[in-house]
């Protein structure tokens, strides 16, 4: 910071976590009201989607702006402005009384809060010093990973006790009190020069983004590669993508994407990793709701109840974890972490339908944990070598790199989960006819009324088995990226070094 970076260090923390649960939270939040918005405000199934997808569309587009903004603008400035941005679109979302308002204003929301996350987390490494880098990262962290994880159960609550724009509304105070303090206790850093603006890198890198995200939004709906849509979609991104680093390559130091951020193993390792982790954590949270609402009956408060005791794993995690960064290998930390996860999807992929409410908090309190030990680690080895002017820019590609891993989790789980359901559907209904020993006396007993029955349990069990197959899927992730571990290089701090980690170069 400009005078003393520990000046105010907790009112500023408190600031710009704050800002962090806005936008994290408002990932989620809104899910779990979709059908009480579809109702009010006279929407299909598949254009009420769009009060979702609008809003990572526009996130995920305008991350990668953030550094240059911060160089512009300054960091202090560009922060106020997101905050007080993101709180009047929150109040836009309440208001709005048609399909097409609310889109508009998740849009304008989605652009606002994309620089929120990697700018506390530049900032809560600028106003802590190395050797409180690990502390510092479990605080952020928790307003990370706690946020999508409360999203769903405080959502369900608003809802169901009020109404669904509260959804929106609970994020005004919040705004409030962070654009407050950020206004009065944080300094602009050391001011960063301003470089010419690529604007052909960032049309075509947030037209790629921008039409994968569709392409994934809308694929299933579209029938995939059937579609004349999807199909333009995926060439489009393609090309985009291609323009992009051909750009990026020839442009040299006046790229919009910092190529210097390549140089750092550890950083690029960090990327892949966080990646993985926002499939896992957005994946898992978008699967258990309407597992447990659908297949088992639960009400949108009691699926929140057994789904939030995750969080307070996650939260145990990052206050232990916090203290072990830099005297523990970080590598043995991440491989703890991603045990506990790969053994938490293991307990989920032994699901049954005669599951008990503990059967579902535990599995999720020892994921929650085991995310906990990855995500501090992981973030302060990622930036520990990374040199401070990188760190707006390098925020906002970790931050986008979680948000696109987390779109495409979960597109992908729910396309799988709908594909597996029909599939499993055929291969049980092969086996139950009306002329099926057993079932034929029935069906004569009871009629048309039994085939539905049966019907509605073979579609039942085919649903159940559709969820295990993606939790086994995640599972399978997660084992196969462990071994990038060894791509991290660490030393011991020598005699007379800060306490900052030592990046090792691959030779």
């Amino acid at each position: 910071m400009a005078d003393d970076p520990g000046k105010h260090r907790a009112l500023v923390s408190v600031s710009v976590m704050l800002a962090t649960v806005l936008q994290t939270l408002d990932s989620t939040i809104a899910n779990v009201a979709l059908p009480h918005m579809q109702g009010s405000l006279a929407a299909s199934q598949d254009s009420i989607t769009w009060v979702l997808t609008s809003y990572i569309v526009a996130a995920a587009i305008a991350t990668p702006l953030t550094g240059t903004l911060c160089a512009r603008f300054g960091r202090r400035r560009v922060f106020l402005w997101s905050v007080a941005g993101f709180t009047i679109a929150s109040a836009l979302c309440g208001m709005a009384h048609s399909l097409t308002e609310i889109v508009a204003a998740r849009l304008f929301q989605g652009i606002c809060g994309a620089a929120l996350v990697p700018l506390s987390q530049a900032t809560m490494l600028d106003i802590n010093p190395p050797s409180k880098h690990g502390s510092a990262m479990a605080v952020f962290g928790m307003g990370v990973m706690v946020g999508p994880i409360l999203g769903p159960s405080l959502g369900g609550w608003l809802t169901d006790s009020y109404n669904w724009r509260w959804v929106f509304y609970i994020n005004l105070p919040i705004g409030l009190i962070a654009f407050l303090g950020i206004a009065a206790y944080l300094k602009e850093p050391p001011e960063q020069k301003a470089g010419k603006f690529d604007a052909l890198g960032f049309v075509t890198l947030g037209l790629a983004i921008g039409l994968l995200q569709l392409l994934l939004d809308r694929g299933e709906q579209q029938d995939w590669l059937n579609s004349t849509e999807i199909w333009l979609e995926m060439l489009g991104a393609i090309i985009c993508f291609a323009y992009f680093i051909v750009h990026t390559w020839t442009a040299g130091e006046h790229s919009f994407f910092n190529r210097a951020l390549l140089r750092d193993r550890n950083f690029n390792t960090g990327v892949v990793y966080i990646f993985v982790v926002g499939i896992i954590l957005y994946a898992t949270r978008a699967l258990l709701p309407p597992m447990l609402q659908s297949l088992f009956g639960y009400p949108a408060i009691l699926t929140g109840l057994v789904t939030a005791p995750s969080g307070a794993g996650t939260m145990a995690a990052m206050l232990i974890v916090g203290r072990l960064v830099g005297k523990v290998d970080v590598r043995y930390l991440l491989g703890f972490g991603f045990a506990l996860t790969a053994y938490s999807l293991h307990m989920m992929a032994g699901y049954s339908l005669t599951l008990s409410p503990s059967d579902i908090v535990w599995p999720g309190v020892i994921q929650g944990f085991g995310l906990g030990f990855v995500f501090v680690p992981l973030t302060t080895v990622t930036f520990a070598t990374l040199p401070g002017q990188f760190r707006a820019d390098g925020a906002a590609i970790y931050s986008l790199s979680r948000n696109i891993g987390s779109s495409i989790g979960i597109s992908v789980v729910q396309t799988l989960l709908t594909q597996n359901t029909q599939v499993n559907h055929a291969v049980l209904s092969e086996r139950i006819t009306p002329f099926t020993q057993g079932v034929e006396t029935y069906v004569q007993t009871y009629g048309a009324a039994a085939m539905a029955a049966l019907n509605a349990e073979v579609t039942r069990q085919a649903a159940m088995i559709a969820y295990l197959d993606d939790f086994r899927l995640m599972l399978f992730l997660t084992i196969i990226v462990m071994p990038l571990l060894l791509f991290i290089r660490m030393k011991k701090k020598a005699p007379g070094e800060t306490e900052e980690m030592v990046h090792v170069a691959a030779d």
